[in-house]
């Protein structure tokens, strides 16, 4: 007897989420739709697993539609489209807001992409090939906005990239002491946010900080766990900096209606 590969697919009231942004990216003159509700459960199962597109079980459908599926709607934006509505409703609050990075590793077979490495956002070390990943995530420690650089990338950029999009503005940003320059501060002040980062030792002039509030910057850390429980995410399979970044924005958007849900 066979046993089922098909699990933790989406609820009723997920895929009643995520229809509405399906339907509304569809061309209007295409083919007829697939099952889209079992391609975004393929695609999920892919993000959670790590395992190769030919190795997609055949319940889910044949794994290049899948798959042309997959980079149709990343290439159109509809993840970022989500994202987006998700931080506009107002559903969560805010007001705090924390900024990291994490490096992960990229697998050999990620190489070799059109346009060379640095465009894929790959670095190169002694240790091989990695990606960074910056996130910045609000108070109830959910994914606001992801972006992706060269490993040995400063986070000074990931800053940059993260912190410029048109996103509810923080009224206290939370970062580690790798975000401690003058500009960072200037700017957050400029924009009337209230910046909690660490001096570093280096700095004569030393800023206090309210440790009892730089505590809740662990919200971030816990976020990127659970981002890395997708094996997509925990290790870059993908050769595109596209593909690599939805299957980021993707497992963000599970992360967010599963705690809206509860």
């Amino acid at each position: 007897m066979e046993t089922s590969l098909a699990r933790d697919l989406m609820s009723d009231e997920e895929w009643a989420f995520h229809e509405r942004f399906i339907l509304a990216a569809r061309a209007p003159n295409g083919r007829k739709p697939l099952n889209h509700r079992l391609v975004l459960d393929g695609i999920f199962w892919i993000a959670r697993t790590g395992s190769p597109w030919r190795d997609l079980p055949e319940e889910f459908g044949k794994w290049s539609s899948v798959y042309r599926q997959f980079r149709r709607w990343t290439l159109a934006g509809l993840w970022e489209q989500i994202m987006d509505a998700l931080n506009e409703s107002g559903l969560v609050p805010a007001t705090l807001q924390m900024i990291d990075s994490t490096v992960v590793r990229a697998h050999h077979q990620a190489a070799g992409a059109k346009r060379g490495t640095p465009r894929q956002a790959f670095g190169r070390s002694r240790g091989g090939f990695t990606t960074k990943i910056h996130l910045r995530v609000n108070g109830a420690g959910l994914p606001m906005r992801s972006d992706i650089t060269p490993g040995h990338t400063s986070d000074y950029l990931g800053f940059d990239l993260v912190m410029g999009d048109n996103l509810p503005e923080p009224a206290v940003l939370l970062a580690d002491r790798g975000y401690g320059s003058d500009n960072v501060r200037k700017t957050m002040e400029a924009r009337n946010v209230v910046p909690i980062i660490p001096m570093r030792k280096s700095r004569k002039l030393r800023v206090a900080v309210d440790r009892t509030l730089y505590r809740r910057r662990n919200l971030v850390e816990r976020c990127f766990n659970k981002l890395k429980n997708a094996r997509r995410v925990a290790t870059r399979y993908d050769k595109t900096a596209e593909s690599f970044l939805a299957f980021i924005d993707i497992t963000s958007i599970r992360l967010w209606v599963r705690h809206l849900s509860t």
